[in-house]
């Protein structure tokens, strides 16, 4: 439901705003709000959900959005607009913390790779199939938002019938005050890389690859169809990525899929404006890389205690957020000072550098680690 309703609403506003003459720096900058919530969300996310506990924020963050959704129709000026963009953002970031972490500390420890990839290819469904409610709008504008709100309707009722009382448990000596940050990263910064490359392909694809694709002479269709790929792949791949690292260890996949993935996008001005070729680089790369981030909260999950995986959890979206900011600039100024192929060299470099640092990562769990040494 967090993917559907990003997914819609995005580019659906987008359209309206444009509709309605607004400029593209204001339609942007409205669209920022979700961001924003979401950001903010994540700041309060872990205190809440150890006061309230998982139930009642997923709960929350449901009532936000499903509230929010009927009054974009209802009240279409642009300033009452950004804040309800900003209630969606916190509901929905609320949804995505909530969700992903009661699945990391309910699952077994051999089944987590797998049981995350199915988290990640549910967000990444809803956030595919989200754009489809755009089509909606033929029938009235309050149709889709509407019809989105009736569904997460449907799902509240799911979840108030269905779903349990669970709260996070704490570690007394480790879990709260600032000093839990870098026992985290003590034991698990490897694992907590991966949040901020995905942050960083996903926003420097989106918002630099139109402007490369354009500059060498690529259609606007075959743009679209390239960045679907980028979608697709991730979809194919999540699932058997994830169940191998059950299998052989978490550490070697994401080794392994960080220097090929990282190989395949350096390849990609290679190949020009040829469309299948591209299409293949984008869809094995995509797939690749596409699950890092459910891989590296996993591999979090598997290294340290179960009192600080709520902590990690913050820290990895603090590391989405920034590498979703930096990606577009640095894509950008690659591309403006240097050359177009800049944007794919630096993307893919810090992939392959990525899977070479796995090599020095000891990747030692903290609670055996702290046992042998008292």
């Amino acid at each position: 439901m967090a993917g559907l309703s990003q997914g819609m609403l995005l580019p659906l506003l987008s359209i309206l705003l444009e509709e309605q003459g607004v400029s593209a720096s204001v339609n942007g900058l409205n669209s920022a709000a979700l961001y924003i919530g979401s950001f903010a969300m994540t700041l309060a996310a872990e205190r809440l959900v150890g006061v309230v506990g998982f139930k009642k924020l997923l709960i929350g963050g449901l009532v936000m959005v499903m509230i929010a959704l009927p009054l974009f129709p209802l009240i279409p000026g642009i300033g009452i607009w950004f804040v309800l963009r900003m209630i969606v953002g916190a509901g929905d970031s609320a949804l995505n913390y909530v969700a992903q972490l009661w699945v990391l500390l309910v699952t077994p420890a051999e089944k987590r790779g797998r049981n995350l990839s199915l988290y990640g290819m549910s967000y990444g469904i809803g956030f595919s199939i989200g754009p489809l409610g755009i089509g909606l709008v033929d029938y009235g504008d309050y149709v889709p938002f509407v019809g989105l709100a009736a569904l997460f309707l449907i799902v509240l009722i799911l979840v108030l019938r269905y779903l349990p009382e669970y709260r996070p448990e704490r570690e007394a000596q480790h879990s709260t005050g600032f000093g839990r940050f870098p026992r985290i990263y003590r034991y698990a910064w490897f694992a907590l890389i991966p949040a901020f490359l995905y942050g960083y392909m996903e926003a420097s694809l989106n918002g630099n690859f139109p402007v490369y694709g354009l500059r060498i002479g690529l259609s606007k269709e075959d743009i679209a169809l390239l960045l679907l790929c980028i979608g697709i792949g991730g979809l194919i791949l999540q699932l058997p990525l994830g169940m191998l690292s059950d299998r052989f260890g978490r550490r070697p996949i994401l080794i392994a899929a960080g220097i090929c993935g990282g190989l395949l996008f350096v390849l990609v001005p290679l190949a020009g404006t040829n469309l299948w070729a591209n299409l293949a680089l984008f869809l094995v790369a995509g797939g690749l890389v596409g699950s890092f981030y459910s891989l590296g909260m996993a591999y979090a999950a598997d290294l340290l205690p179960r009192g600080l995986i709520p902590s990690a959890n913050v820290v990895a979206s603090f590391h989405f957020s920034i590498g979703s900011m930096a990606g577009p600039g640095i894509g950008g100024y690659g591309m403006q000072h240097g050359s177009p192929f800049l944007l794919f060299w630096i993307m893919g470099g810090a992939y392959v550098l990525f899977g070479m640092m796995g090599f020095f990562f000891r990747g030692t769990q903290a609670k055996k680690f702290e046992k042998k040494a008292a």
